[in-house]
């Protein structure tokens, strides 16, 4: 277990310390560069592996990929195709406790885990 974590932008930054200091969130990692998954588009990797204390949220593991705006315009083509393969990818391993989702926030990641 790591005392800090290593962001790839101010976005990422806000999201970390909100997951830091929720009373939801059992722990979280940034997932490293080596997890990735194998799409046609080349590999593709997720920003966050969360799990929530049970009972608190519907969803208690969520994988996350953050993001400043949450406009499928602003996401390039191969970037986009990436996010709609991992969602296939998570959908089909997934129970009803496992969600992946793109979310600009810890509020959209939090709606989303209550539904």
């Amino acid at each position: 277990m790591y005392d800090h974590v290593v962001y790839d932008s101010s976005n990422e930054r806000k999201f970390a310390e909100e997951l830091d200091t929720s009373d939801e969130v059992a722990v979280y990692v940034k997932l490293p560069d080596g997890f990735f998954i194998a799409t046609l588009m080349g590999h593709y990797n997720p920003d966050w592996a969360i799990a929530f204390y049970e009972g608190k949220v519907k969803h208690i593991y969520f994988i996350a990929e953050t993001k400043g705006s949450m406009s499928t315009l602003q996401l390039r083509g191969i970037e986009d195709a990436k996010i709609q393969c991992a969602r296939k990818h998570f959908a089909a391993l997934s129970s009803d406790n496992i969600k992946y989702d793109v979310v600009d926030s810890y509020k959209s990641l939090m709606e989303i885990v209550m539904k």
